[in-house]
């Protein structure tokens, strides 16, 4: 790779979480419980939407692809921090590093469209009911989503293509537990200027933008709720959205946190504790917050769970 070629440095240090052999012990098998966790919610939501016919409804493809993209995000920086542990090195190479920086941006960026996506269909499902099957076609949700993977690619190989460029000289030591573009920048000997700026700014707008969609939408969702006039209508059109807002509330959040602040006030504690909030509690959590608020879903795994016992 290019940047390879520029630096010094052919390898990174990836320190984890913490030095101290006993909690490093604790964080292990805290990482892979809450990993085993995520892949086996989110896949038992994925077989749930696939075997129920029922399912097969905008809302419910929609909740299928955040659940992939929230197995392929942990999949991303978890298996590697407990690969390391095993092995007892803390390595990872140059190329490896700008990899997972690239699906990590990736990852991201899909979550963040497809909360939007979902947010869109909540407020059609609430605010035009009648014309619901007509607005939120199956082909319209395979555009959307197909556009979010391609929006979501693009900028993933922008930010990456930004840091290959850089250089990194004597100190190859990331405070994290995966390649992210922060701790990167602190490490490069190089102007990181234009790298900043497209953080702030590109990256920015591709964050804002869904986020404002969402508020957007829950704004209708809002004044469409205090509309109806019996409680009981009041507090089932709100519990429908409620899942949705939680998870948005945890990722949004976080991201927030991290990423749009300037790079000279970041502190690497408060970084790390954040980036575990959105890129392993979270994809560990959408599964229990969906399937416990929604009747639909909680049906369909106890269906299968049935079939499967029957069986």
């Amino acid at each position: 790779m290019r940047g390879a070629n520029q630096s010094s440095v052919s390898e990174f240090l990836l320190l984890g979480l913490s030095r101290q052999p006993q909690q490093q012990q604790a964080l292990f098998a805290l990482f892979l419980s809450m990993y085993l966790a995520t892949v086996l919610g989110n896949l038992l939501i994925l077989l749930a939407i696939c075997v129920d016919p029922r399912l097969h409804i905008p809302m419910y493809f929609l909740l299928s692809h955040l659940s992939f993209v929230d197995i392929c995000f942990s999949t991303t920086t978890v298996p590697k921090m407990l690969a390391n542990h095993i092995l007892g090195t803390q390595a990872i190479s140059f190329s490896g590093c700008l990899t997972q920086m690239y699906f990590v941006f990736m990852f991201v960026d899909m979550d963040n469209f497809l909360l939007a996506v979902m947010a869109y269909d909540r407020f059609v499902a609430i605010c035009h009911p009648l014309h619901y099957s007509t607005k939120m076609t199956h082909q319209l949700c395979a555009l959307l989503v197909a556009g979010s993977w391609v929006i979501a690619n693009l900028n993933a190989l922008l930010h990456t293509l930004l840091m290959a460029r850089l250089s990194f000289c004597a100190d190859n030591a990331i405070p994290h537990f995966f390649c992210d573009v922060t701790p990167l920048l602190k490490l490069s000997c190089s102007d990181t200027h234009l790298n900043e700026m497209m953080v702030l700014i590109e990256a920015g707008l591709i964050m804002i933008s869904p986020f404002i969609c969402i508020l957007a939408s829950y704004v209708h969702i809002t004044c469409a709720v205090l509309r109806v006039p019996s409680t009981k209508g009041r507090w089932k059109a709100f519990s429908t959205c409620g899942s949705h807002l939680a998870v948005v509330s945890l990722f949004y959040g976080t991201i927030i946190a991290v990423y749009f602040n300037p790079l000279s006030s970041h502190s690497s504690e408060k970084d790390t504790a954040a980036t575990v909030m959105y890129t392993v509690v979270t994809p560990m959590l959408n599964p229990f917050i969906y399937s416990l608020r929604n009747r639909d879903l909680k049906g369909a795994l106890r269906k299968m769970m049935d079939r499967k016992t029957c069986s």
